[in-house]
């Protein structure tokens, strides 16, 4: 019972944290720093909406949403899938990487600081093999997990 609940606090008090952190430094939240990231990390700074909420473990209504949120800032626009038309892409804009790179360092040393300074080069181990088993346990489970969801376990 006590691994549950400090799991449990972990899953739910990080993701609040890095919000927070990000809302107070970037003015964005750990979502909208998730999806940018996302975007940012490819040669084209493109993704498919459905990719990108594959990516970050969303709806793609809600990712629809965010994405119209953050196009109206300036920092992606929307345009139709060249090779597939059925499709919608997210690209990054300038303003939008110059945000990732204002974030990132802040962010990266939240991470670091929450996450990983209180482990050592074994606790570190320890956790990327727990998380691995939990993440084949979830890959194996037959709950009728949102298909955005499920597909994030296959990277």
């Amino acid at each position: 019972m006590r691994a549950w609940r400090a799991l449990h606090a972990a899953v739910v008090v990080l993701p609040a944290a890095l919000d927070v952190q990000l809302r107070r430094d970037a003015g964005i939240s750990h979502l909208e720093y998730y999806a940018l990231a996302g975007l940012s990390e490819q040669a084209d700074r493109t993704l498919r909406l459905s990719d990108l909420a594959i990516l970050t473990g969303a709806e793609l209504s809600r990712i629809s949403h965010l994405i119209v949120r953050l196009e109206k800032r300036g920092l992606v626009v929307r345009r139709p899938d060249p090779d597939d038309a059925r499709y919608t892409n997210a690209v990054l804009t300038e303003q939008g990487w110059e945000l990732v790179e204002l974030a990132a360092p802040g962010h990266v040393a939240t991470v670091r600081r929450l996450l990983f300074d209180g482990l050592d080069g074994a606790g570190l181990q320890e956790l990327q093999h727990a998380a691995d088993r939990i993440v084949a346990a979830l890959r194996l489970s037959d709950l009728p997990l949102a298909p955005t969801i499920r597909r994030a376990l296959h990277p």
